[in-house]
């Protein structure tokens, strides 16, 4: 949420979502209904387009991590089902009948993952509304956002027009006829301007304050993402630590047991119903 790379000349324009985005020029000088009088300064414009371009990006990463984060609760939700399933599948063999010993290690182990589900989905739901719901909170403010951007880009567009109406009568003669028009493009002229002023220095206040602010609004949450991890697998630790002293007892070490599963399996491709 720290764009770096800003546009240092961009355009203000419309994308199919309805939000402005920007190119190289705000306005083409040439262009017919265009004033020849530079009615925004450029540096103005430019400190316009750095701000909102900061927002844009700021808006796209907040989505990206929105889901990002919702596709990580899933998968770790998909993790601690599957490995309880396992273990109950485990149970339900019957392998565990004919063997105590391999009975109460599978017992233990499914008490295990039974443990790390229910531990799982607490994590997850307190990463649900500590991070994820303020990111869509966070989120839902950049409609309303991009409208105010787009409703200032239209009344720049009708200060211009105006403006060039009214640079299109001093140009003329200065008859009875053109006085009276040229007097009429100036009152037109007016409050347009003044609109447009008014929203312009209305976001240039609020954008970057805006931008800033999302550093004291994600902290508590980015805080308590960290604690969830740091609790869930302090859990995990506990857990495991646990199985493993349930577990922890003389046994073949893993080469032997890997030599007898082969041995056994090449008894088992030796049979007539499973020759080649």
């Amino acid at each position: 949420l720290n764009p770096e790379v800003i546009p240092e000349d961009p355009v203000a324009a419309e994308d199919p979502g309805g939000r402005a985005s920007f190119g190289t020029m705000s306005w083409i000088p040439f262009k017919i209904g265009q004033p020849k009088k530079q009615i925004v300064p450029k540096t103005v414009e430019r400190d316009f387009e750095r701000e909102y371009g900061k927002l844009q990006q700021l808006e796209e990463q907040t989505r990206r991590l929105q889901k990002d984060m919702k596709k990580s609760t899933d998968a770790d939700l998909a993790m601690s089902k599957s490995a309880v399933k396992i273990s109950l599948d485990l149970l339900s063999n019957p392998l565990c009948e004919q063997d105590q010993d391999f009975l109460n290690m599978v017992t233990a182990l499914d008490t295990a993952m039974k443990r790390m589900d229910a531990f799982n989905q607490e994590k997850v739901n307190q990463i649900q509304k500590t991070v994820i719901e303020p990111l869509k909170k966070f989120g839902s403010v950049f409609p309303s956002l991009n409208m105010a951007v787009k409703r200032r880009e239209q009344a720049l567009q009708d200060y211009r027009r105006l403006q060039a109406k009214v640079e299109k009568y001093e140009e003329k003669e200065k008859t009875g006829p053109v006085l009276a028009k040229l007097h009429q493009a100036r009152e037109e002229l007016r409050p347009v301007r003044d609109d447009f002023e008014a929203k312009n220095k209305q976001l240039l206040d609020e954008m970057p304050r805006f931008y800033h602010s999302r550093l004291d609004y994600f902290q508590p949450s980015f805080e308590a993402l960290i604690r969830a991890q740091v609790g869930y697998y302090s859990e995990m630790q506990k857990i495991f630590g646990d199985l493993t002293q349930q577990l922890d007892q003389p046994g073949n070490p893993d080469e032997q047991r890997e030599r007898e599963n082969e041995a056994r399996l090449s008894e088992l491709r030796a049979l007539s119903i499973v020759a080649d």
